[in-house]
């Protein structure tokens, strides 16, 4: 049965407090999808998956958290995963304050109409 989403993981921001999370958030609101970027380059971590609302970078999936959904990314399938704001906390300490859920989108529909929509 074909289910728009399923959830695998939820997770705080890491990082949130070194970026620009502080200006995104009296902007946000839970329920907000917020994009995935890889970072190979990253120097620190090469698994590393930034997030961003728009275009302001917040912080990154925990790095005991990014190895699957990293090797995922490098292969192609970012476009198959949303990140949601499941919770805010605008007075918790900055490493609190976003919770995220972590989704893998169902294909199952688009397989059954088809690249285009129709019926195969």
């Amino acid at each position: 049965m074909y289910e728009p989403s399923r959830h695998l993981d939820t997770f705080m921001i890491a990082g949130f407090q070194y970026w620009d999370g502080a200006c995104a958030l009296p902007k946000m609101r839970v329920g907000d999808l917020l994009r995935l970027v890889p970072e190979p380059d990253n120097p620190y971590d090469a698994e590393a998956v930034a997030i961003y609302r728009k275009g302001t970078k917040l912080g990154f999936v925990p790095r005991d958290r990014n190895h699957h959904l990293a090797v995922m990314c490098h292969f192609g399938h970012r476009k198959d995963f949303e990140l949601r704001i499941l919770r805010l906390d605008r007075e918790a300490d900055p490493w609190d304050q976003v919770m995220v859920g972590l989704y893998v989108k169902d294909a199952r529909k688009d397989e059954k109409r088809g690249k285009h929509g129709r019926r195969g």
